[in-house]
């Protein structure tokens, strides 16, 4: 792969069986959010016969790689982790040049990532399945954990390093071999990704990458030769996937979105409070699944939260991810770009009032949008529809019953953070709100790899969890039990 500091354009390929091929599907073009004009990167997108040849590729590469054994594996797995430390600076700067975000939050996610490869690594050498009692004195029982098989990934573009990572290191770590559907916006990254672990010695067709539409994912999840389906994205494209998918009977993850609340008690400290919301709302240029998108303030703590709110919006810079000076980078696209405009519009007319904004530059060829402090009730549909950029808006509720009823009254339920030292309140919140994970007095986004990530309602479905070493392992493999009974010369019968 050519060097990913340059500034000139990128002729990408597919990875199928090991072989990085061009396919002969339409040009497509991979374009700097900071500047449109520049063409990151240019690749022919894969059509149906290309993917038919990835899922035969990982179809025949399942037994070789299963005999590797799951510490063999890991040993792979350790190995990128450490290729990817050292490569991290060139993959940082590749990400904020294709994807937008400031080199810092592109620094953080390769990071992440790191940590993320080297844990499930050392997951190789947990315990492996779980012994019972028999009421047989010469026979034991355990279960066995076996690969599902091809698994198909579809991720976004907002991590376009950090997720794939969660979803494709476990697949792997467990036998699974994968076809990788990486989002259209950022193939560069993918195609990095994917040669860091084909160095780091994934074996040929266990891991197979596909650039190319959204249509091609639809025709990924179809097919019968794909045992279970991990998807970031969504909810409507969720939707369809899940119809397709659980009526064929393969397995399914997913991880929708969300409309994260952040509930202020009076007796919250307001200032930190309000550094860990506009820090969830705003960073990454709000462009998270786990950004705050309401802030509702219980009784009198409204006031004296605007008034600490304010200025720090008003402080935000928005501008290119590689100036040291902006606080976030432009948005993915100009299509985002219009959806945001199109959304504080709607807002404005629904009667919310503007309270805060920062700054962007007014002569860059960028997508750059305001980050804006809204004012308003829950009457707003900005208040229950996911707006993918750095808007939150402030609600007032007079009592934690409210607060509660107005953090539920969405159909997400990815996270949730309460600011308060309220132990009643805290236990509350934490029964009452619906969200999979939920902060207390932090910000709503980041996680802990070792522990569970997802959410539920639309924001999950009833899916699997993410992350967390025991989950993994419960979506990426089937479950056997053994009755091993011994004779006794010890041979087993």
């Amino acid at each position: 792969m050519a060097n990913t500091t340059t500034t000139q354009t990128l002729d990408l390929q597919q990875l199928i069986n090991g072989r990085w091929d061009s396919a002969t599907g339409a040009e497509a073009l991979s374009l700097n959010p900071a500047d449109p004009q520049e063409v990151v990167a240019r690749y022919a997108t894969a059509t149906a016969e290309t993917l038919e040849a990835a899922i035969a590729a990982s179809r025949a590469a399942l037994a070789d790689w299963d005999k590797v054994g799951i510490i063999g594996r890991g040993r792979v797995l350790r190995r990128a982790a450490q290729l990817l430390e050292e490569r991290a600076e060139d993959i940082a700067v590749l990400m904020t040049r294709e994807q937008g975000k400031t080199l810092a939050d592109s620094r953080g996610e390769v990071g992440a990532t790191v940590e993320t490869l080297y844990y499930q690594a050392g997951s190789a050498r947990r315990a492996d399945g779980v012994t019972y009692p028999s009421g047989n004195a010469d026979e034991l029982v355990r279960t066995i954990r076996r690969p599902v098989g091809v698994v198909g990934v579809i991720t976004p573009w907002n991590f376009p390093l950090q997720i794939p990572a969660w979803k494709i290191a476990p697949a792997l770590l467990w036998g699974n071999t994968v076809v990788w559907k990486s989002a259209s916006d950022t193939p560069a990254v993918a195609v990095a990704f994917a040669q860091l672990l084909q160095d780091a010695g994934v074996p040929a067709g266990v891991l197979n990458l596909l650039l190319g539409p959204g249509s091609l994912g639809s025709c990924l999840v179809e097919h019968p030769g794909v045992a279970a389906v991990t998807f970031t994205g969504s909810v409507p494209v969720g939707h369809q996937i899940r119809e397709r998918v659980v009526l064929r009977g393969a397995k399914l993850q997913m991880e929708l979105g969300g409309h994260n609340a952040a509930i202020v008690m009076p007796d919250a400290d307001v200032i930190s409070a309000a550094t860990a919301i506009v820090a969830a709302a705003m960073s990454s240029t709000g462009q998270k699944c786990t950004a705050t998108r309401r802030i509702i303030a219980v009784g009198e703590v409204h006031d004296r939260l605007l008034e600490v709110l304010v200025p720090m919006v008003n402080a935000l810079v928005s501008g290119p991810g590689t100036d040291s000076e902006s606080y976030m980078g432009p948005v993915i696209s100009a299509r985002a770009c219009r959806d945001i405009e199109e959304a504080l519009e709607t807002a404005r007319s629904e009667g919310a009032t503007v309270l805060a904004q920062g700054s962007m530059p007014t002569d860059a060829p960028g997508h750059y949008v305001v980050p804006t402090l809204l004012g308003g009730t829950e009457a707003l549909s900005i208040t229950r529809e996911e707006v993918f950029g750095p808007i939150v808006t402030l609600l007032r509720v007079e009592n934690l019953d409210e607060a509660i009823a107005l953090a539920n009254a969405t159909d997400f339920g990815l996270t949730a953070s309460v600011f308060t030292t309220d132990e009643h309140a805290i236990r509350r919140c934490l029964n009452e709100v619906v969200a999979g994970l939920i902060k207390v007095n932090a910000p709503s986004t980041g996680s802990e790899v070792h522990a569970p990530f997802g959410g539920l309602r639309d924001s999950s479905f009833p899916a699997p969890r993410e992350q967390n070493s025991d989950v993994a392992a419960d979506f990426f493999t089937e479950t056997k039990t053994a009755y091993i009974r011994v004779a006794p010369t010890g041979r087993a019968l």
